[in-house]
């Protein structure tokens, strides 16, 4: 390929400025900056197109045994991990999908919003403060309440146990 150099030219007739600004001369002053040119695109090594044709021959393999109905070997061989399995028996199973998606849209709308919420109010000048204040103060009045002496104690880890019973339904 050869190389060529171009320059950027504006007429005066073809400015869409206003005509009544003052125009700069075009002749270069001290202050401009040029752009250094850019290097030339690598050589392409000589066993690069072989490599180019033989995957798209496998592509091609590949979408011929698809319209044939046949199972190419990259695809029979390719398995999805463990947790998108789930995901996709679990979607399956599924028999309400719309409303799936509007509380899945939803839950990520109201994290979004929520977030923004939490970082309008960390802009404000004091409130951060107080609330650290205030998660102190009820992280010591929590620990004097139920955690100093031993019958509150047991008594927080009987209403633990109990609360993780209801929640998975054991008796």
């Amino acid at each position: 390929m050869a190389s060529t150099s171009s320059t950027l030219t504006i007429s005066s007739s073809s400015t869409p400025f206003d005509t009544k600004t003052p125009r700069h001369s075009a002749a270069p002053s001290p202050q401009c900056v040029t752009l250094p040119t850019l290097p030339p695109p690598p050589v392409q090594s000589q066993n690069r197109p072989g490599k180019t044709t033989a995957y798209c021959r496998k592509i091609a393999r590949n979408v011929m045994a698809m319209a044939t109905g046949e199972a190419p070997a990259e695809v029979a061989t390719t398995e999805l991990p463990e947790v998108l399995k789930t995901i996709q028996e679990s979607w399956d199973k599924v028999e309400d999908k719309y409303a799936v998606s509007s509380l899945a849209v939803a839950g990520v709308v109201a994290l979004w919003g929520s977030t923004g919420m939490i970082l309008a109010i960390d802009r404000l000048p004091l409130i951060p403060g107080a609330l650290e204040l205030v998660g102190i103060g009820y992280t010591g009045w929590f620990a004097y309440k139920n955690l100093v002496y031993k019958p509150d104690r047991e008594a927080l880890i009987q209403k633990i146990k109990d609360t993780y019973k209801d929640i998975i339904g054991s008796s």
